[in-house]
C-alpha cells in the first residue's frame, strides 16, 4: 500500500507513522509499506516496485518474465516501466525503464500492471545474444504463453529495434516447433549445417491414458531423436523418458539420443550419426560436410550402432 492509498482510505499520517514504528507494517520503499510483519517475498516487492514507480507504471523485462513463472525469482534488481514523459529516481534495487508506448504494451488485465508477454519477450530478446534471445522465445512458446506468430507481430508493431533480422530469423525457427535453446542448435548447426532433411518436431503419439511426445520424428525412416537437455529433461523424469524410448523401439522405430554436450561441442560426428540411420531407414542422400573443417564422419553400414555419449535403455 502507498501513503497516498492509506491516506485516501481515512488514515492519517500519525497512524501510518505509528504502525511502521510498532512493526505492524514495514517499509519498502519511501511512501510504500507492506502492511503485515514477517517475510517480504520477491512477489510483494514487485509489487512494491510498481507502486513506488507511480502513475502508468508496469513491470517489464525479467520482473515481469518472474510475474508469469517464465523464470526463477532472483535476488537481482526489479524492472518496471513508466511513461516517456514522466521523470521517475530509481530507488535502490529498481531499474526505471521509459517508453513511449506502454499504454498500448501493458497487458489488459494481469496484476500487478505488467507487459504483454509478447512485449516482455521482446524486451529481453533486444541485444542479447542469439542464444539468449532464443532462450527466451523458446520457453515462452514452450509453455504456450504466447506464439511465434503473435511475437512477430508484437515485432512488426515496433519501430526500431536492433537486430531486428536476428530476431526475425529466431522467430522463423521457433514457429518450425524449435521448443527450446538446445533444438534450436540442432535445427541450425547440425541439421541445416549438414544438408539433413527436416523432421517433424514435437511430435505426438498416442499412449495409453495420454500421449508421448518426441522431439523430433522421422516418420518415413522411422527414427525418433530425443535432445536431453536439463530443462525440458530433469533428472526426476529419466525413468518417464526410458518408457518412452523402449515404447518406440517396441513400436519398430530407432531412437538416438542426445546430451547437450552433444550438440553444442560435436553436431558434425550427431549429423553424421543421424545420416547414417537415416540412410538406413531408406534416405537416399549422404550428409553434406558444413565447410573446409567439419569433423562429419562417414557413413559405414556394416557397423553396429552405438550412440556415444547417451545411455539408451534395453528391451
Amino acid at each position: 500500500m502507498t501513503r497516498a492509498q492509506a491516506l485516501r482510505a481515512g488514515m492519517t499520517l500519525a497512524e501510518i507513522t505509528h504502525r511502521v514504528r510498532s512493526g505492524r507494517w514495514q517499509r519498502l520503499f519511501a511512501g510504500v509499506y507492506a502492511t503485515f510483519t514477517g517475510p517480504v517475498s520477491r512477489e510483494v516487492w514487485r509489487w512494491a516496485a510498481v507502486l513506488r514507480a507511480g502513475e502508468g507504471a508496469v513491470l517489464s523485462h525479467r520482473s515481469a518474465a518472474e510475474e508469469v513463472g517464465l523464470c526463477r525469482a532472483s535476488q537481482g534488481p526489479l524492472h518496471v516501466t513508466v511513461p516517456a514523459a514522466r521523470r521517475v529516481t530509481a530507488p535502490g534495487g529498481v531499474v526505471v525503464h521509459r517508453c513511449r508506448h506502454v499504454r498500448e504494451r501493458r497487458h489488459p488485465s494481469r496484476q500487478p500492471p505488467q507487459t504483454r508477454i509478447e512485449e516482455t519477450i521482446l524486451d529481453l530478446a533486444v541485444g542479447v545474444p542469439p542464444e539468449e534471445a532464443m532462450g527466451w522465445i523458446a520457453a515462452a512458446c514452450g509453455a504456450r504463453l504466447t506464439t511465434a506468430d503473435r511475437l512477430r507481430r508484437a515485432l512488426r508493431r515496433r519501430g526500431f529495434v536492433p537486430g531486428r533480422p536476428v530476431l526475425t530469423s529466431l522467430l522463423d525457427d521457433a514457429a518450425e516447433g524449435c521448443a527450446s535453446v538446445l533444438e534450436w542448435r540442432y535445427l541450425r548447426e547440425v541439421e541445416r549445417a549438414h544438408s539433413l532433411p527436416a523432421p517433424a518436431r514435437q511430435w505426438r503419439r498416442p499412449r495409453s491414458g495420454g500421449y508421448w511426445y518426441d522431439d523430433l520424428y522421422y516418420p518415413g525412416e522411422r527414427l525418433r531423436i530425443e535432445l536431453d537437455g536439463q530443462a525440458a529433461h530433469p533428472a526426476e523424469t529419466r525413468w518417464r523418458d526410458y518408457r518412452r524410448d523402449n515404447a518406440a523401439v517396441q513400436s519398430g522405430d530407432t531412437v538416438l539420443r542426445y546430451s547437450t554436450g552433444d550438440i553444442f561441442d560435436d553436431p558434425c560426428r550427431v549429423a553424421g550419426q543421424v545420416a547414417d540411420v537415416l540412410q538406413r531407414g531408406g534416405w537416399p542422400e549422404p550428409a553434406q560436410p558444413c565447410g573446409p573443417g567439419c569433423g562429419l564422419l562417414p557413413a559405414d553400414p556394416g557397423r553396429d550402432w552405438i550412440v556415444e555419449g547417451a545411455s539408451l535403455p534395453v528391451l
